[in-house]
C-alpha cells in the first residue's frame, strides 16, 4: 500500500504521552510538513508557533483547562511538544487552512513514529491580552487566530487502534 494512504489509515489520536523530548529534525520535519498544507489560493497564511519551553506549555495547559472549565488536569496529555496554528483575522479561509496545516502535522508525526492529538481552545486563548503579547514578543505582527493546538511527542503505551468505520458515509453521483 502508499505509504501516504497507509499512514492515513493508521493516524490515530494519542491520549498519554512520554516526557521525553522529540528531536528536534524530527519536531522541525513535522513543522515543515505543515507549511506545505493546501491553502486557498495559495496564502500560505497559517503561522506556527512550536512551544518547547516547558514554562510556557505549562501555562497553556492551565489556561487551556481554565477555558474549557476542566479543572486541573493536562489537556495535552503530557506531550512535550505544543505546535500552534494560528490564521490571520482577516482571511476568511484561516479555519480552513489552518485546518490542513493541522491534518498536516499529525500525519507527518505519525509517519516519524510520534504521537499527536488535536486539542481545541486556541482561539479563545490568543484573544487574552498575555498571548497576544507572546506573539508580539515572537515578533509575529497583525491580529490572528487560534486554530488548534497540535500535542507532540512519543506516545506512552499502546498505539490507538482504528474504530471501525461508519457505514453509509460515501454517497456517489455517477
Amino acid at each position: 500500500m502508499n505509504e501516504v494512504l497507509k499512514a492515513m489509515r493508521e493516524r490515530r489520536s494519542v491520549r498519554s504521552f512520554k516526557p521525553d523530548m522529540p528531536e528536534k529534525k524530527d519536531v522541525d520535519a513535522v513543522i515543515e510538513a505543515g507549511l506545505y498544507a493546501a491553502s486557498a489560493m495559495g496564502q500560505q497564511s497559517p503561522i506556527i508557533v512550536a512551544v518547547t519551553n516547558r514554562q510556557l506549555r505549562e501555562k497553556l495547559a492551565k489556561d487551556n483547562c481554565a477555558i474549557g472549565g476542566y479543572g486541573d488536569i493536562d489537556p495535552f496529555y503530557g506531550a512535550p511538544v505544543v505546535l500552534i496554528v494560528l490564521g490571520p483575522k482577516e482571511w476568511k479561509n484561516r479555519v480552513y487552512d489552518g485546518s490542513l496545516v493541522m491534518g498536516n502535522l499529525m500525519l507527518a508525526a505519525h509517519s516519524l513514529g510520534l504521537g499527536s492529538i488535536w486539542i481545541h481552545r486556541a482561539k479563545e486563548e490568543f484573544e487574552m491580552p498575555e498571548y497576544k503579547q507572546l506573539l508580539k514578543d515572537l515578533g509575529v505582527e497583525g491580529e490572528w487566530e487560534g486554530i488548534g493546538h497540535c500535542a507532540l511527542g512519543y506516545y506512552a503505551g499502546e498505539y490507538p487502534k482504528a474504530a471501525p468505520r461508519k457505514a453509509n458515509r460515501v454517497f456517489r453521483a455517477e
